[in-house]
């Protein structure tokens, strides 16, 4: 049987940390299929060439700023105190 006391998922900031990088994986996606959504307009239902490129701007603008504050997060959730290699340690000798 198990024991009660254990948690069954990961730590919550390491949990948290991932799903942080996950939605920073998934922001070009994301902005990708959103830039898309001014080929579906048509010209005759007032989708003029500059409420386009306003809407492309603005998507622009978005994304920096929710990339920028995704990018904060994880630079405040960070639980790795470096990303430098380990740096070996010289053993002593027995001396002879």
């Amino acid at each position: 049987m198990r024991d009660r006391g254990q948690p069954l998922f990961l730590a919550r900031r390491s949990y948290r940390r991932r799903r942080l990088i996950d939605a920073m994986r998934l922001l070009p996606l994301f902005g990708g299929v959103v830039i898309l959504i001014p080929l579906l307009w048509s010209q005759s239902s007032g989708g003029s060439l500059a409420l386009r490129g306003l809407f492309l701007f603005g998507v622009w603008g978005v994304l920096v700023v929710v990339s920028a504050y995704l990018s904060h997060l994880l630079a405040t959730h960070s639980d790795e105190p470096s990303t430098a290699p380990p740096q070996e340690t010289e053993v002593p000798s027995d001396g002879g």
